[in-house]
């Protein structure tokens, strides 16, 4: 088979589960031939499962009471003895568009440059949520994980200082076996966010996100979040916010947590 004959879509589709019967024996036997392409369509599985525990509570959430008026029909003269067009299962899709459409405005509103209240924005998503989703987008990559590379670190380190306004070191854990791969730059909620990215001999990943919008926070203590699969312990140093993300065990991740805790306390 050529390898050629797949298309990157087709792949993307059937780790969605979307590709159609008859392209999906073409796709594995590829896969089968490729082992590294087998290994990114296994971690684009992980990613997209670590991305639905972090969100499917959210769907349990009842719907705002404002939104849901948005949702209400119309008042109008209707015959009772014909079936209504609009039956439950259609309003019921009618207020989740509704939904998606003001969430969507809303995050917009909140991004935006002229925006004057950061300390409203920077609540809407706390930093544990930031830092997990940030870790389960990025830290599956096999290709392009960080945007600068460890290589450049000298570099990565002048371009994110310069664009958080403030010096940031990436610490040094390689005595705990992780090494730094890179970095990159994200927005967060109200400006930009850093994120070191470090890998251990098995493959296994941590991320550090570093934020200047801590200021707006009050919570400084050193605290754990389970967001999905993702465990994160989190701080608020100063002007900073940290949040140390892995899909390792709770202690490990606390040893790993210290002893970044440690080397930024020294700085």
């Amino acid at each position: 088979m050529k390898t050629d004959s797949i298309h990157e879509s087709e792949v993307h589709a059937y780790v969605d589960g979307a590709l159609p019967e008859s392209r999906r024996q073409a796709v594995e036997a590829y896969l089968a031939a490729s082992p590294e392409e087998a290994e990114r369509v296994r971690l684009y599985r992980a990613q997209n499962q670590a991305l639905k525990a972090l969100f499917d509570p959210l769907l349990d959430e009842p719907v705002p009471a404002h939104l849901q008026a948005l949702s209400a029909p119309a008042v109008v003269a209707v015959d009772l003895a014909k079936p209504s067009f609009l039956t439950r299962w259609s309003l019921d899709r009618i207020a989740a568009g509704l939904l998606i459409a003001a969430l969507g405005g809303l995050g917009g509103w909140l991004g935006h440059a002229q925006y004057r209240a950061p300390e409203l924005s920077a609540q809407m998503v706390p930093l544990p949520r930031q830092a997990a989703v940030a870790h389960v987008v990025y830290s599956p990559d096999v290709r392009r994980p960080v945007e600068v590379a460890a290589e450049q670190e000298e570099q990565l380190v002048k371009w994110l200082s310069k664009r958080l306004g403030q010096p940031v070191q990436p610490p040094k854990l390689g005595s705990l076996g992780y090494e730094l791969i890179g970095g990159r730059l994200l927005p967060g909620n109200s400006g930009p966010v850093a994120q070191f990215m470090y890998q251990e001999a098995s493959g296994q990943r941590l991320t550090l996100y570093v934020t200047t919008e801590s200021q707006a926070r009050h919570d400084t203590g050193f605290r754990f979040a389970e967001e999905g699969a993702v465990n994160v312990f989190y701080w608020v140093d100063g002007q900073f916010g940290y949040a140390l993300s892995g899909g390792i065990a709770k202690g490990d991740l606390a040893r790993v947590a210290t002893a970044v805790y440690d080397q930024l306390e020294k700085k």
